[in-house]
Protein backbone atom coordinates (compact mmCIF):
# COMPACT_ATOMS: atom_id res chain seq x y z
CA UNK A 1 0.00 0.00 0.00
CA UNK A 2 0.84 3.10 -0.75
CA UNK A 3 0.02 6.83 -0.29
CA UNK A 4 -1.15 9.11 -2.89
CA UNK A 5 1.13 11.93 -4.00
CA UNK A 6 -1.68 14.45 -2.41
CA UNK A 7 -1.53 13.03 0.54
CA UNK A 8 2.11 13.41 1.18
CA UNK A 9 2.21 16.50 0.03
CA UNK A 10 -0.14 17.24 2.72
CA UNK A 11 1.61 15.41 5.44
CA UNK A 12 4.55 17.20 4.46
CA UNK A 13 2.97 21.07 4.91
CA UNK A 14 1.28 19.71 8.34
CA UNK A 15 -1.91 19.61 6.58
CA UNK A 16 -4.64 17.51 9.06
CA UNK A 17 -5.80 14.32 6.99
CA UNK A 18 -9.18 12.71 7.66
CA UNK A 19 -9.80 9.31 5.93
CA UNK A 20 -13.23 8.17 6.83
CA UNK A 21 -14.07 4.42 5.87
CA UNK A 22 -17.92 5.83 6.83
CA UNK A 23 -18.88 9.06 5.68
CA UNK A 24 -21.63 9.20 8.20
CA UNK A 25 -19.41 8.06 11.02
CA UNK A 26 -20.32 10.17 14.11
CA UNK A 27 -16.55 10.52 14.86
CA UNK A 28 -15.96 11.82 11.35
CA UNK A 29 -19.25 14.37 11.39
CA UNK A 30 -17.76 15.51 14.65
CA UNK A 31 -13.88 15.74 13.55
CA UNK A 32 -14.48 17.53 10.36
CA UNK A 33 -17.54 20.00 12.05
CA UNK A 34 -14.81 20.80 14.56
CA UNK A 35 -12.68 22.73 11.76
CA UNK A 36 -15.12 25.05 11.54
CA UNK A 37 -14.71 25.22 7.72
CA UNK A 38 -16.32 28.22 6.32
CA UNK A 39 -16.17 26.10 2.90
CA UNK A 40 -15.52 23.31 1.37
CA UNK A 41 -14.47 21.88 -1.80
CA UNK A 42 -14.50 18.58 -3.56
CA UNK A 43 -12.37 17.50 -6.14
CA UNK A 44 -12.14 14.29 -7.55
CA UNK A 45 -14.36 12.44 -4.46
CA UNK A 46 -16.85 10.23 -3.81
CA UNK A 47 -20.96 11.03 -2.66
CA UNK A 48 -21.05 13.09 0.07
CA UNK A 49 -24.29 12.51 2.06
CA UNK A 50 -25.44 16.24 2.73
CA UNK A 51 -25.13 16.18 6.28
CA UNK A 52 -21.11 16.73 5.37
CA UNK A 53 -22.03 18.99 2.24
CA UNK A 54 -24.44 21.55 4.17
CA UNK A 55 -22.19 21.63 6.72
CA UNK A 56 -20.10 25.15 6.08
CA UNK A 57 -22.09 28.31 6.29
CA UNK A 58 -20.70 29.06 2.04
CA UNK A 59 -21.56 25.71 0.90
CA UNK A 60 -19.76 23.05 -0.26
CA UNK A 61 -18.57 23.46 -4.20
CA UNK A 62 -17.23 20.54 -6.40
CA UNK A 63 -15.34 20.75 -9.53
CA UNK A 64 -16.06 18.61 -12.58
CA UNK A 65 -14.27 17.47 -15.56
CA UNK A 66 -17.01 18.43 -18.08
CA UNK A 67 -18.84 21.56 -19.62
CA UNK A 68 -21.96 20.70 -17.50
CA UNK A 69 -24.67 20.05 -17.67
CA UNK A 70 -23.13 17.56 -20.41
CA UNK A 71 -21.32 14.18 -19.00
CA UNK A 72 -22.80 14.18 -15.45
CA UNK A 73 -21.21 10.93 -13.91
CA UNK A 74 -17.88 9.53 -13.16
CA UNK A 75 -16.52 9.12 -16.35
CA UNK A 76 -16.57 12.52 -18.29
CA UNK A 77 -13.48 12.76 -19.81
CA UNK A 78 -13.56 9.50 -21.01
CA UNK A 79 -17.00 9.89 -22.82
CA UNK A 80 -16.13 12.99 -24.15
CA UNK A 81 -13.56 11.99 -26.18
CA UNK A 82 -15.31 8.59 -26.68
CA UNK A 83 -18.04 10.79 -28.50
CA UNK A 84 -15.78 12.60 -31.02
CA UNK A 85 -16.43 15.79 -29.54
CA UNK A 86 -14.24 18.99 -30.21
CA UNK A 87 -14.89 20.94 -27.02
CA UNK A 88 -14.88 19.97 -22.78
CA UNK A 89 -13.91 22.02 -20.39
CA UNK A 90 -14.21 21.98 -16.60
CA UNK A 91 -17.33 23.33 -13.99
CA UNK A 92 -17.27 24.35 -10.12
CA UNK A 93 -21.07 23.68 -9.03
CA UNK A 94 -22.71 23.86 -5.53
CA UNK A 95 -23.40 20.07 -4.22
CA UNK A 96 -27.07 19.15 -4.06
CA UNK A 97 -29.07 15.59 -3.54
CA UNK A 98 -28.62 14.28 -7.24
CA UNK A 99 -25.39 13.90 -8.32
CA UNK A 100 -23.62 16.80 -11.00
CA UNK A 101 -27.29 18.99 -10.87
CA UNK A 102 -26.09 21.88 -8.59
CA UNK A 103 -26.19 25.54 -9.06
CA UNK A 104 -23.45 26.43 -11.76
CA UNK A 105 -21.09 28.33 -10.50
CA UNK A 106 -18.19 29.14 -13.03
CA UNK A 107 -16.99 27.12 -16.20
CA UNK A 108 -13.65 27.29 -18.52
CA UNK A 109 -13.55 25.28 -21.91
CA UNK A 110 -10.51 23.70 -23.70
CA UNK A 111 -10.44 22.39 -27.10
CA UNK A 112 -10.10 18.55 -27.61
CA UNK A 113 -7.49 18.01 -30.51
CA UNK A 114 -7.39 15.24 -33.26
CA UNK A 115 -4.73 13.56 -31.38
CA UNK A 116 -5.54 13.87 -28.17
CA UNK A 117 -6.64 11.24 -25.75
CA UNK A 118 -8.18 10.88 -22.16
CA UNK A 119 -5.06 11.37 -20.80
CA UNK A 120 -4.12 14.36 -22.25
CA UNK A 121 -6.83 15.80 -21.91
CA UNK A 122 -6.81 15.07 -18.30
CA UNK A 123 -3.52 16.51 -17.81
CA UNK A 124 -4.27 19.92 -19.35
CA UNK A 125 -7.35 19.95 -17.75
CA UNK A 126 -5.85 19.48 -14.40
CA UNK A 127 -4.16 22.92 -14.50
CA UNK A 128 -7.35 24.63 -15.84
CA UNK A 129 -9.10 22.80 -12.94
CA UNK A 130 -6.85 24.15 -10.05
CA UNK A 131 -7.12 27.85 -11.36
CA UNK A 132 -10.93 27.78 -11.72
CA UNK A 133 -10.91 26.27 -8.30
CA UNK A 134 -8.84 29.15 -7.14
CA UNK A 135 -11.09 31.42 -8.91
CA UNK A 136 -14.22 30.23 -7.75
CA UNK A 137 -13.16 30.23 -4.17
CA UNK A 138 -12.39 33.95 -4.17
CA UNK A 139 -15.79 34.74 -5.77
CA UNK A 140 -17.49 33.16 -2.60
CA UNK A 141 -15.46 34.38 -0.37
CA UNK A 142 -15.91 38.12 -1.75
CA UNK A 143 -19.29 37.59 -2.45
CA UNK A 144 -18.80 38.30 -5.92
CA UNK A 145 -20.60 34.50 -7.31
CA UNK A 146 -23.57 34.23 -9.73
CA UNK A 147 -25.03 31.15 -9.89
CA UNK A 148 -27.00 29.39 -12.77
CA UNK A 149 -29.49 26.35 -12.32
CA UNK A 150 -28.07 23.77 -14.55
CA UNK A 151 -32.27 23.49 -16.51
CA UNK A 152 -31.47 26.72 -17.98
CA UNK A 153 -28.68 25.01 -19.87
CA UNK A 154 -31.09 22.21 -20.84
CA UNK A 155 -33.12 21.96 -24.13
CA UNK A 156 -35.06 19.59 -25.88
CA UNK A 157 -32.26 20.56 -29.07
CA UNK A 158 -29.62 19.11 -27.23
CA UNK A 159 -29.89 15.74 -25.81
CA UNK A 160 -27.08 15.25 -22.28
CA UNK A 161 -25.06 13.18 -23.01
CA UNK A 162 -24.14 10.79 -19.95
CA UNK A 163 -20.39 9.70 -18.47
CA UNK A 164 -21.55 6.54 -16.48
CA UNK A 165 -18.24 4.61 -14.76
CA UNK A 166 -16.97 2.46 -17.50
CA UNK A 167 -16.23 -1.02 -16.37
CA UNK A 168 -13.96 -3.81 -18.63
CA UNK A 169 -16.56 -4.95 -20.75
CA UNK A 170 -17.31 -1.43 -22.19
CA UNK A 171 -13.40 -1.34 -23.05
CA UNK A 172 -14.04 -3.98 -25.77
CA UNK A 173 -13.83 -2.77 -29.50
CA UNK A 174 -16.29 -3.65 -31.70
CA UNK A 175 -14.52 -3.58 -35.12
CA UNK A 176 -17.91 -3.59 -37.42
CA UNK A 177 -18.51 -0.12 -35.32
CA UNK A 178 -17.93 2.81 -38.05
CA UNK A 179 -13.79 3.14 -38.22
CA UNK A 180 -14.09 6.91 -36.65
CA UNK A 181 -16.00 5.62 -34.09
CA UNK A 182 -13.44 3.06 -33.05
CA UNK A 183 -10.54 5.03 -33.70
CA UNK A 184 -12.38 7.54 -30.83
CA UNK A 185 -13.27 4.77 -28.33
CA UNK A 186 -9.57 3.93 -28.41
CA UNK A 187 -8.64 7.88 -27.72
CA UNK A 188 -11.05 8.07 -25.33
CA UNK A 189 -9.88 5.33 -23.15
CA UNK A 190 -6.15 5.69 -23.23
CA UNK A 191 -3.91 5.06 -21.40
CA UNK A 192 -6.44 3.82 -18.64
CA UNK A 193 -8.56 1.59 -18.70
CA UNK A 194 -7.55 0.87 -21.94
CA UNK A 195 -9.68 -0.52 -25.46
CA UNK A 196 -8.83 -3.85 -26.03
CA UNK A 197 -10.06 -6.51 -28.50
CA UNK A 198 -8.70 -10.10 -28.94
CA UNK A 199 -6.35 -11.96 -31.87
CA UNK A 200 -6.80 -15.64 -32.34
CA UNK A 201 -4.01 -17.40 -33.89
CA UNK A 202 -4.84 -20.67 -36.79
CA UNK A 203 -5.59 -23.01 -33.64
CA UNK A 204 -8.50 -20.48 -32.83
CA UNK A 205 -5.99 -19.57 -29.07
CA UNK A 206 -7.00 -16.17 -27.95
CA UNK A 207 -5.10 -13.60 -26.48
CA UNK A 208 -5.55 -10.00 -25.16
CA UNK A 209 -4.14 -7.15 -26.79
CA UNK A 210 -4.53 -3.39 -25.41
CA UNK A 211 -4.60 -0.70 -27.96
CA UNK A 212 -3.49 3.11 -26.84
CA UNK A 213 -2.85 4.72 -30.11
CA UNK A 214 -4.09 4.47 -33.94
CA UNK A 215 -4.39 6.40 -36.73
CA UNK A 216 -7.22 5.95 -39.45
CA UNK A 217 -5.97 5.15 -43.03
CA UNK A 218 -8.71 5.06 -45.75
CA UNK A 219 -7.27 0.98 -47.08
CA UNK A 220 -10.62 -0.79 -47.45
CA UNK A 221 -9.31 -3.64 -49.56
CA UNK A 222 -9.30 -6.28 -46.34
CA UNK A 223 -12.00 -8.23 -44.82
CA UNK A 224 -13.19 -6.64 -41.02
CA UNK A 225 -10.91 -7.85 -38.31
CA UNK A 226 -7.86 -8.80 -40.60
CA UNK A 227 -4.75 -8.17 -39.32
CA UNK A 228 -1.69 -6.93 -41.86
CA UNK A 229 1.41 -6.34 -41.09
CA UNK A 230 5.08 -5.38 -42.66
CA UNK A 231 7.31 -7.67 -39.93
CA UNK A 232 8.95 -4.60 -39.41
CA UNK A 233 7.19 -1.60 -38.15
CA UNK A 234 3.80 -1.36 -39.60
CA UNK A 235 0.63 -2.96 -38.33
CA UNK A 236 -3.35 -2.41 -39.51
CA UNK A 237 -6.40 -3.72 -38.23
CA UNK A 238 -8.97 -3.54 -41.33
CA UNK A 239 -12.80 -1.86 -39.90
CA UNK A 240 -15.44 -0.81 -40.59
CA UNK A 241 -15.05 2.24 -43.66
CA UNK A 242 -11.32 2.19 -43.13
CA UNK A 243 -8.08 1.00 -41.34
CA UNK A 244 -6.12 1.48 -38.01
CA UNK A 245 -2.91 2.20 -38.05
CA UNK A 246 -1.87 0.91 -34.44
CA UNK A 247 1.11 3.03 -33.16
CA UNK A 248 0.80 1.58 -29.38
CA UNK A 249 -0.47 -1.21 -28.09
CA UNK A 250 0.69 -3.77 -25.16
CA UNK A 251 -0.14 -7.95 -25.47
CA UNK A 252 -1.14 -9.72 -22.83
CA UNK A 253 1.28 -10.18 -19.80
CA UNK A 254 3.85 -7.81 -21.67
CA UNK A 255 4.19 -3.82 -21.28
CA UNK A 256 3.30 -1.29 -23.56
CA UNK A 257 5.12 -0.65 -26.60
CA UNK A 258 5.27 0.90 -29.91
CA UNK A 259 4.00 -1.26 -33.07
CA UNK A 260 7.93 -1.82 -33.74
CA UNK A 261 8.93 -2.83 -30.79
CA UNK A 262 5.76 -5.16 -30.76
CA UNK A 263 6.85 -6.77 -33.79
CA UNK A 264 10.58 -7.43 -32.40
CA UNK A 265 9.47 -10.14 -30.27
CA UNK A 266 6.66 -11.07 -31.91
CA UNK A 267 7.32 -12.21 -35.64
CA UNK A 268 4.15 -14.06 -35.50
CA UNK A 269 2.10 -11.68 -35.48
CA UNK A 270 0.91 -12.09 -39.03
CA UNK A 271 -0.67 -15.13 -38.30
CA UNK A 272 -2.87 -13.86 -36.35
CA UNK A 273 -6.44 -12.13 -36.38
CA UNK A 274 -8.92 -10.03 -34.42
CA UNK A 275 -11.44 -12.44 -33.18
CA UNK A 276 -14.72 -11.23 -33.32
CA UNK A 277 -16.88 -13.83 -30.34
Amino acid sequence: MKTSPVKDYALAQGIHILQPEKLKAPSFLEELKALNADLQIIVAFRMLPETVWSMPPLGTFNLHGSLLPQYRGAAPINWAVINGDLETGVTTFFLQHEIDTGNIIDQKRMPIGPDDNAGTIHDRMMILGASLVLETTDKICTGTIETKPQSELISANTPLNPAPKIFKEDCKIDWHQPIDKVHNKIRGLSPYPAAWTEISDNNHQKTGLKIFETEIISDQSQKIGTISTDGKSRICIAGNGGSLLIKTLQLAGKKRMSAKEFLNGFKELHTYQISQS
